[in-house]
């Protein structure tokens, strides 16, 4: 299979790209970017071709992988399945409900396969949690602590008219889609309280969500900015489930080493075990050879983002705000 890596806007890009450069099983084409003189420097870095016009790389790829700024998601995907070339779309799937919903209708009408870019679910600490919960070993779940925690990643993150907003709608989707997968339910509100503390600019470096699932449970979420540049890593997700008759931790990036230079330098977590984002792109290319769905679809991605928008309706009403009050 012949697939292809669009725009380098994303720092998940530099993540994907030496896994689809050394993927045995599919042929990568090569990279495109919105920035020529970016793309040709990061193209020679990694060994692979460039291509200046988005259009010919995609009339020779079968797949492509977009990582561009959140805005662009949209646009992009949709000239992909115009091409007839199937599309992982980096979270957030989109920027507004209704261009999520055109990704989706534009895919389908192709019988293209759309995968949202969700890694944590293939977390081998959430995997075991859901068997926990769907085992019935600690009751009924009563309620869920959950952070996706991080560093302020700068960039286009904080050009609101490009991400489409802050610390909300990066980290908010993540633990979104989580929940939907431990619960087998589906977020009714959301209360969320939105602040701007860390930072002090017009993008939100700081959230609360508190949300009610159709289960009768509820969820709290800590999605903020709040890790510093010294940090010894980007961040984390955790979730902590309580149940009528137990409680059960996961931490799906706490497979790691801390490692202290001897010279110069920060501290880092140097990870260990499973590679989250290859097993997603696995995952995907499978999805486009089998012509089945990929473990996160389109759907996932607008019921994700969902949640993140109506936390942006509740910070602003000063109230909780139920799915399906906004479009």
């Amino acid at each position: 299979m012949r697939v292809g890596l669009w725009s380098l806007a994303h720092l998940h890009a530099f993540s994907y790209l030496p896994i689809l450069r050394d993927k045995p099983d599919i042929q990568f084409v090569g990279i495109t970017d919105e920035e020529p003189e970016r793309g040709q420097r990061v193209a020679r870095e990694y060994g692979v071709p460039f291509f200046a016009n988005a259009e010919e790389l995609l009339a020779q790829v079968e797949a492509i992988v977009i990582t561009s700024a959140n805005v662009d998601h949209c646009p992009m995907a949709l000239r992909a399945a115009e091409a007839g070339v199937a599309a992982l779309v980096e979270k957030p799937i989109a920027t507004t409900l209704s261009d999520a919903r055109a990704m989706i209708r534009a895919f389908e009408s192709k019988g293209l396969t759309l995968a949202t870019a969700f890694p944590c679910p293939f977390s081998p600490a959430f995997e075991e949690l859901v068997r926990t919960v769907r085992a019935g070993e600690l009751g009924r779940v009563l309620a869920i602590k959950a952070t996706n925690r991080g560093v302020m990643p700068g960039g286009f993150f904080i050009q609101l008219e490009r991400s489409g907003g802050g610390a909300v709608i990066d980290h908010t989707v993540h633990v979104a889609d989580l929940l939907r997968r431990l619960t087998g339910s589906e977020i009714t509100q959301v209360y969320a309280e939105i602040g701007h503390g860390l930072y002090h600019q017009e993008w939100e470096d700081s959230g609360l969500l508190t949300m009610d699932l159709s289960d009768g449970s509820f969820a709290t979420l800590d999605c903020s900015w709040s890790r510093p540049k010294s940090y010894p890593t980007w961040g984390d997700v955790t979730l902590h489930v309580v149940g009528e008759r137990g409680n059960a931790t996961a931490d799906l990036f706490g497979q790691h080493l801390h490692f202290y230079p001897a010279g110069e330098g920060k501290p880092s977590w140097q990870g260990w075990g499973s590679n989250l984002d290859a097993l997603m792109i696995a995952d995907f290319i499978a999805a486009v050879r089998e012509t089945r769905a990929p473990r996160s679809d389109g759907l996932d991605g607008l019921k994700a983002l969902e949640v993140a928008l109506a936390a942006y309706e509740s910070a602003k009403a000063r109230r909780p705000i139920r799915m399906g009050e906004f479009v």
